[in-house]
């Protein structure tokens, strides 16, 4: 049996051998991530010589430990290893390639002391002795250090992403301020640097918010709008402005012709759950329609407030502006409602029936055959409906036509919030 002592005085010279060699060791390990995790360099000279700095300090620590003995659960991150793991949270770097660096050094620093170990000792039993030791202890540093340095990676992230948001938010409510005058192009550039979002192209604006009680309402709505951009083109990614923890705001970035129809809407949220809700102003391109069809989704958006639960899940400026424009007094368009439907406009099932008749009526042109094929009825039973809706009317369809179709179509999109109470 090998006597304990004799296994650490041999592993404190191979150690020491080591430490000579630390400059060329670094040197090697940097050489190594270089080439399996080119991303911790970034081409940038400031991140070489803080990675550099925190591999030479870390085998550094790591051959002390066994130099003079030290239990490697007392063992602390070094600083410049602490360091680098912040600066890879700010950049965004994956955690996980913070981790693989330290499995990659943690192999190729055994191997180190294998091959010296090898070189120095030619006793078998007292080899695989040593070589357990040198197991054991670097594990247990490697496993101390990367909980460290995970933790601090985290918190760093939380508070960058936490204080990058809060700049973002601010930068966004300057752009969009009422006496916000024209920008010249380094104010342009120096908000787009802010807000990660380019400004000079086409923009659709939207609102978008949970009615549910998810814990993790922003990332579904996150998760929301990824996805509707998604559905338009293949490129991009939304600015996304939390207003609260069920609502946010956010611009899509688009491309030459292209637009967000409601059939993309509608299947974003389908897939996203019944207490998401949208709605999403016109594209408008620089930094006037940056502002533009953000007003116009929250127009809308106080129009579907309005309207209660029982509103669409998804309103559009292009189909809703009109109204969002009259709601704005919702009790005066009630009362404009009731004026210009009459009984018709009663909050019950019948009158519903035929008021959603008589708009697709109107919306084909006066046609009953379009109207029952859009409704799936039959013809005869569509002329009954418009019919019983005519005789409800006030005043003639033919006199007031425009007028009927708005308010059926307030009526449509706003149910009890325009309607009479029966």
């Amino acid at each position: 049996m090998v006597d304990e002592e004799v296994v650490s005085e041999r592993i404190r010279q191979v150690a020491a051998t080591l430490a000579g060699r630390a400059g060329d060791l670094t040197g090697e390990l940097v050489q190594l991530y270089a080439a399996e995790l080119p991303q911790l360099v970034h081409d940038d000279e400031r991140m070489v010589s803080l990675l550099t700095a925190s591999v030479y300090q870390n085998i550094e620590t790591g051959l002390q430990i066994f130099q003079h003995s030290i239990d490697p659960s007392h063992v602390e991150a070094p600083a410049a290893a602490l360091e680098y793991a912040r600066r890879l949270a700010q950049r965004g770097t994956p955690v996980f390639d913070l981790i693989r660096a330290y499995e990659l050094g943690q192999a190729a620093m055994l191997d180190f002391g294998f091959q010296e170990c090898t070189r120095q000792v030619g006793e078998a039993e007292l080899l695989g002795e040593m070589m357990r030791r040198l197991l054991k202890v670097v594990f247990g540093f490697v496993t101390r250090v990367t909980r460290q340095l995970v933790a601090v990676y985290q918190d760093e992230r939380d508070r960058w992403l936490l204080n990058r948001s809060a700049a973002r938010a601010a930068k966004v409510q300057d752009l969009l301020g009422e006496n916000r005058g024209p920008l010249d192009a380094a104010s342009v550039d120096a908000a787009e640097t802010v807000i990660g979002y380019r400004l000079r192209g086409t923009h659709a604006g939207m609102i978008l918010w949970h009615t549910g009680s998810a814990d993790d309402a922003l990332s579904v709505l996150e998760a929301a709008a990824v996805a509707v951009l998604g559905r338009v083109q293949d490129h991009g990614r939304p600015l996304f402005v939390p207003r609260d923890e069920a609502s946010a705001w956010v611009w899509l970035p688009l491309g030459p012709g292209v637009t967000v129809t409601r059939a993309h809407l509608d299947e974003v949220l389908a897939a996203a759950g019944p207490g998401v809700r949208v709605t999403v102003g016109d594209p408008a391109t620089g930094v006037d329609g940056f502002r533009d069809t953000h007003h116009q989704a929250l127009r809308v958006h106080a129009l579907a407030l309005a309207a209660g639960e029982h509103c669409d899940r998804v309103l559009t400026f292009r189909e809703v502006g009109t109204m969002a424009l009259m709601t704005s007094d919702l009790n005066a368009a009630r009362l404009w409602v009731t004026s210009t439907l009459g009984p018709l406009s009663a909050d019950d099932e019948h009158c519903e029936r035929l008021r959603e008749t008589l708009l697709v009526f109107l919306a084909s042109g006066g046609s009953y055959t379009a109207a029952a094929a859009e409704l799936t009825m039959h013809k005869n039973s569509v002329q009954y409906r418009v019919r019983k809706a005519q005789e409800l009317l006030p005043r003639a369809l033919g006199a007031n036509r425009l007028d009927v179709e708005l308010a059926l179509s307030l009526s449509h999109r706003l149910g009890a919030a325009v309607l009479a109470a029966t």
